[in-house]
């Protein structure tokens, strides 16, 4: 009797951790998918806001998505300006890469203001050899300027503490935003309310001495992150415009060995896009590289606490100089 007694209670009992286990696991998973849906909801908690662009007349009222810095008072704040796809995804949501970067500036008390130069202009992806518009490229300096200039108007911003940052075609355009003659000739008046105080540009486009000139200069510190195996937006022919800068322009640059383009999007696999093939029957590789993101995410938090900072001090206390990009 005792062993029949004993026989079913480890059959009742060896289910019971596996139910216990099952639903811990469902538990866990559904906190940790709470956690991840509560995160993005913040990350979302954006403020839709229009001001013109620079562009005019007549002027393009642009969109903007807004991501106010923790706490009261005035705060730095960084212009985002995303690469040839544009600020959405197919469903109209922010891409990851931008939400990404949002969540850790805010994290270190930086606003992010991201603008969107495609959908006020109804025009889609400027990927493609028969989706770019040479006009509308141009013109994103221009909102650029323009996203400085309303930031700094706004009570919960330090004006003189915004830096811009670009992906791609976004960082071209950040060349050409701050750079000091040449595409950016109508600087001076662009300048009359004040200039960024800091650029990141990510993979840039455009970023060689047959688009830019022999030389390229700005009174804006740049930082400059590339993918050494990038095939869409070279890394060497762009390093060798940085080391063309002039005297007194701040310049670093430094290129990941094995990354490609978009290697800061995180959990973004790497493949071809063969429907973005350039006139030059070159085929994109884009995908995330984490040692390449890690790193970056270091420089570019590191950069702007530094030159967004109330002192204005310079990264690791170097002074411009020429060939800025030796720090690679």
């Amino acid at each position: 009797m005792h062993a029949t007694a004993r026989t079913p209670a480890p059959a009742r009992s060896r289910p019971r951790p596996r139910r216990r286990a099952t639903v811990s696991c469902r538990l866990a998973a559904a906190l940790a998918a709470a956690f991840v849906a509560c995160a993005a909801a913040d990350a979302r908690a954006d403020e839709i806001v229009h001001f013109p662009s620079l562009d005019g007349p007549p002027a393009t009222t642009l969109v903007a998505h807004l991501f106010r810095a923790p706490g009261d008072g005035r705060h730095p704040a960084v212009v985002f300006l995303p690469g040839c796809g544009g600020l959405l995804g197919a469903k109209g949501r922010l891409h990851g890469r931008e939400l990404d970067w949002a969540a850790h500036l805010n994290a270190q008390g930086l606003g992010v203001l991201m603008v969107d130069s495609l959908t006020p202009r109804a025009h889609g992806q400027m990927c493609s050899v028969a989706g770019f518009d040479k006009a509308l490229y141009a013109a994103r300096a221009q909102d650029a300027r323009a996203a400085l200039r309303w930031l700094r108007a706004q009570d919960f911003v330090a004006p003189g503490r915004v830096a811009v940052m670009g992906w791609s075609q976004g960082g071209g355009v950040v060349l050409d935003t701050i750079r000091a003659a040449g595409a950016g000739a109508d600087r001076p008046a662009a300048r009359q309310d004040g200039d960024f105080a800091a650029a990141v540009a990510f993979y840039p486009a455009r970023c060689d001495r047959r688009r830019q000139g022999p030389s390229w200069d700005s009174p804006v510190p740049l930082l400059v992150l590339l993918g050494a195996d990038d095939v869409w937006s070279p890394a060497v022919p762009c390093e060798q415009l940085m080391d063309a800068t002039t005297p007194g322009t701040w310049v670093r640059a430094h290129a990941y060995p094995g990354a490609v383009h978009d290697f800061d999007w995180p959990h973004r696999p790497r493949r071809e896009l063969p429907q973005y093939r350039t006139r030059a029957g070159v085929v994109p590789v884009v995908g995330t590289d984490e040692a390449a993101r890690a790193d970056a995410i270091r420089r570019v938090t590191a950069f702007l606490a530094q030159r967004l900072s109330a002192g204005d001090a310079a990264p690791e206390n170097e002074a411009a100089g020429p060939g800025g990009a030796g720090a690679r």
